[in-house]
Formats: structure tokens, C-alpha cells, sequence
């Protein structure tokens, strides 16, 4: 038996996601959680083998909460079920230590595949991601400049395009507020910008926010 942690703001995806996992014998549905906050307490009190999570959600979000997950579960499967499609987030995730990443508009069988395959300790690589990764290997100096970003950067870079100040980011990522400086001017070098309207207008232009 897979046991299954939900992540998702919409009550609806839940509760879809969970009455069609229920109709496998082999799956589980153990928990839910709303946000990255919630997801991290689901999986501190239950036991999950494969955690189903989206990437936007109000209040902390699935970018935000990935590291935490990794460090609490490092055995624990985590498949990206987001709306964005697989060029704007997938390498990005899967680098910094997510399982899998599928886009919402995917035939519901391919979500029990993937989560079979990341049950085993494996990762699910749609086609589209794999041919993402393997462009990745062979165009190291051409690769836009949000794909050059640590994580942490990337974190920053899409909280400061969504408008939040360094206060609010510093909060939210737990960090000092000079940190989060720190971390905008190395994201403003690296990636050739010089004010956060300029990021905001990158992000837009990229659909990496909507």
C-alpha cells in the first residue's frame, strides 16, 4: 500500500485527486494540507510514502516548503502537480529535490504512474522533461538566466516579482532582512536586471507568475 499526502489550496482538487487515487487498490490517501505550512505539519504526524503537492498556494508556498520537506523526509517521494507547464518550473524543481513534476492538463493515469515510479525511490520524468534536462546538458552557457539562479535565489527573485518586500520574504524564508539583500543583488547580477519592476516584467514575460 502507496500511502498519499494531498497539497493543494483548492478544496475541490483534493477532494477530486482523492476520490480517484481511492479507486486503486494499491493507493492510500493519508492526509491533506492547504498550503507548504500544512504540508510540512502533515508530514511530521503522518507516515507518507509519496506526497502529491501544487507549486502556488497562498501563505507558504510548494517552492517555498521543498527544502524543509526534503530535510524532515528525505526518503519521502514528491511529485509537482502544478499548473505551469514543465519549461517554466520542472528542472528548477527536480534540482533542488522534487521526484517528479507533472502539469495539471496530464490524463489522470499518468498522476498514478508517476506515483507508483516515485514509490519505488525512482524519479518520473514526463518525455518533456527529459528532453528539458538533456537540452539543459548541452547548452550550460546559453540557459536563461532564471535557470542559473541557486535556489534560494529563485525563491527571492519570484517573491520580489510577485511585489512582496524584503521584510515580508525575510519572514516568510525565515532569513534576516540583510540576507534577503544580499540575495537580490547576486540575482539582479546574475541575471542582468536592475529594479523589481524589471523582475516582475521577467517573470510575467517568462509565465513563470501569472
Amino acid at each position: 500500500m502507496i500511502n498519499i499526502g494531498i497539497v493543494d489550496d483548492h478544496a475541490i482538487v483534493r477532494s477530486g485527486l482523492r476520490q480517484f487515487l481511492s479507486e486503486h487498490v494499491d493507493l492510500r490517501v493519508v492526509g491533506e494540507a492547504a498550503n507548504g505550512r500544512e504540508a510540512i505539519d502533515l508530514v511530521r504526524t503522518h507516515e507518507i510514502d509519496v506526497l502529491v503537492m501544487d507549486l502556488s498556494m497562498p501563505g507558504q508556498s510548494g517552492l517555498d516548503a521543498l527544502a524543509m520537506l526534503r530535510a524532515k523526509a528525505p526518503d519521502m517521494g514528491i511529485l509537482i502537480l502544478s499548473g505551469y507547464p514543465e519549461e517554466h518550473y520542472a528542472i528548477n524543481l527536480i534540482r533542488q529535490g522534487a521526484s517528479g513534476y507533472l502539469n495539471k492538463e496530464c490524463e489522470p493515469k499518468e498522476i498514478v504512474e508517476a506515483i507508483r515510479t516515485i514509490s519505488l525511490g525512482r524519479r518520473y520524468l514526463t518525455p518533456t522533461v527529459a528532453d528539458l534536462l538533456a537540452q539543459q546538458l548541452n547548452r550550460k552557457d546559453d540557459a536563461p538566466p532564471h535557470e542559473q539562479l541557486s535556489e534560494r535565489e529563485f525563491q527571492v527573485f519570484l517573491k520580489l516579482a510577485k511585489g512582496e518586500t524584503a521584510g515580508d520574504i525575510a519572514k516568510s524564508l525565515s532569513l534576516s532582512v540583510k540576507t534577503v539583500s544580499t540575495y537580490r543583488t547576486r540575482l539582479m547580477e546574475k541575471m542582468g536586471l536592475s529594479s523589481n519592476s524589471d523582475l516582475t516584467y521577467y517573470a510575467l514575460k517568462n509565465k513563470l507568475i501569472d
